[in-house]
């Protein structure tokens, strides 16, 4: 359907009909002469919109004393006294509602341990009944910080307590076997639990089983696999979300998978479901990261005429992908006119703008940039930091890297991990051995250990170098004198 239509450019556009309803339609139409050159033909898509088929749940609110007491219960938990005794002090309001807010507080912190500490003081409370919705959470929880075993090990528990599992349930333990390492065996996993829940009148899947699974896939890059899911949904009598759309066409767009994206588009528009912001955001992002800056330009025209706003995001994606497409005054108009729409730049917007520079070769207007909010006393992230480093080091200047460096904290900007690890792979691939020898102090000093990951990314950019390379060496020879160190580098 997609490939009969490879003609012209993607543009949106947004026409109320009602107040009660309306009618939204987005199309690909031409852009005249103003085509990039490296733009392969275009999609044809038009596509009508009506409200979603599943209305949004609505979230229930929690009272504002039940997330006071839960933020009180994350501030006095510490190890310096054990948590059941932080909890029994509070034994007479905490209920199962507390608990399940500060997993999930806890779990963001990755203090997942604890999380398991809450959970078997709540099992010797008397008010305690074992609930699939508890295990559920723990077992997200458990995923997202890579504790698969223990994630099983919950599972098996809760059967074990007579609790009989849900879809809900199934969905937690999909996602915690996805965010496991190994995403081949992880996806085997997955499309066995999807089996068995199909084959159970207790555990259908449902659209978010379906969502899971198709993002999952299509970050994998299985075609194959995200169509046959897409049928198998078409066939069920679960119906696609605004969520499913921009789960799969996200994961494509990352990828670079344009012709996937695109077809994923088509299938939205023949469930008649509307893009809504994130829609629009992924596909400017996707087209500026592949330089197809004709569909990007027209997809940003058609967010304008819609109902929808853009974002900082919206913009710093065009800036930074206009700067690496080496576009300088489009990546400027873009700039003037978020200024002119009303929009306050972020620390983001600072950083896009420095390292579009850098990409354009234009050191100075970076340099003129980050000088002026040093001067403005504003406060700055270390991530801004790094990006004028960035600059220095992609445009060969290590020296004004390293004078930045040490001058950092004389501006109360405190280096970090990310920093270290940017400086010794710059210095490692500028084969400057002197810039290596006082990183390398620098890390001593600050109790920074290199971990596995940090030195294969150094050994890609000495691979660059010549075989009797002097940084090759010294970048040996510095596993010796970080064994004193005592903070491991976080990357």
């Amino acid at each position: 359907m997609l490939s009969q239509c490879l003609q012209t450019p993607l543009c949106f556009c947004s026409v109320p009909v009602a107040m009660s309803s309306f009618t939204a339609s987005y199309s690909f139409a031409s852009c005249g002469s103003n085509q990039h050159p490296h733009v392969p033909p275009l999609t044809r898509i038009s596509c009508a919109s009506i409200p979603n088929r599943i209305p949004k749940r609505k979230k229930a609110p929690e009272t504002s004393e039940t997330q006071e007491l839960v933020r009180l219960l994350a501030r006095k938990i510490s190890d310096k006294e054990p948590l059941a005794k932080t909890l029994n002090k509070y034994v007479s309001l905490v209920r199962t509602e507390h608990c399940f807010l500060l997993f999930e507080e806890l779990g963001k912190n990755d203090n997942w341990l604890q999380c398991l500490e809450v959970f078997r003081w709540m099992q010797r409370q008397r008010w305690y009944i074992a609930d699939n919705g508890v295990y559920s959470k723990l077992i997200s929880v458990m995923g997202r910080k890579g504790q698969t075993r223990m994630a099983m090990w919950l599972f098996s528990e809760m059967r074990n307590t007579g609790c009989r599992p849900d879809t809900s349930v199934y969905n937690a333990l999909i996602s915690a076997h996805l965010h496991s390492r190994d995403k081949t065996k992880a996806l085997a996993k997955a499309v066995g639990y999807f089996e068995k829940m199909k084959a159970s009148e207790r555990c259908k899947p449902n659209i978010v089983t379906y969502n899971i699974l198709l993002r999952a896939f299509a970050q994998a890059r299985n075609v194959e696999q995200v169509n046959s899911l897409f049928k198998d949904l078409d066939e069920s009598i679960v119906s696609p979300d605004i969520y499913t759309f921009n789960g799969v066409m996200d994961a494509y767009g990352k990828n670079g998978m344009i012709r996937e994206m695109e077809s994923v588009l088509a299938r939205m528009k023949s469930n008649q479901c509307k893009p809504d912001l994130i829609t629009f955001n992924l596909l400017i992002d996707s087209y500026g990261k592949k330089q197809q800056f004709d569909k990007m330009e027209q997809v940003f025209r058609s967010l304008l005429h819609s109902k929808e706003k853009p974002t900082l995001p919206t913009f710093n994606s065009m800036i930074l992908n206009y700067g690496k497409a080496r576009l300088k005054d489009k990546a400027e108009d873009v700039f003037k006119k978020m200024t002119d729409m009303g929009y306050t730049p972020s620390f983001v917007t600072h950083e896009s703008l420095i390292s579009m520079y850098g990409y354009c070769d234009c050191v100075s207007k970076a340099i003129e940039l980050f000088d002026g909010l040093v001067a403005s006393k504003a406060q700055i992230k270390v991530s801004t930091l790094n990006a004028m480093l960035e600059v220095y080091c992609m445009n060969g200047l290590p020296q004004e890297a390293d004078s930045l460096f040490e001058r950092a904290s004389s501006i109360k900007i405190f280096p970090d991990a990310s920093t270290y690890k940017l400086l010794y792979k710059a210095y490692t691939k500028a084969n400057s051995k002197e810039l290596l020898g006082k990183l390398l102090k620098h890390m001593d000093r600050d109790g920074i250990i290199p971990n596995k990951r940090f030195f294969l990314d150094a050994l890609g950019a000495i691979g660059s170098l010549p075989a009797n390379s002097e940084s090759a060496n010294a970048a040996t020879d510095s596993n010796n004198r970080q064994d004193s160190s005592k903070v491991k580098l976080e990357t």
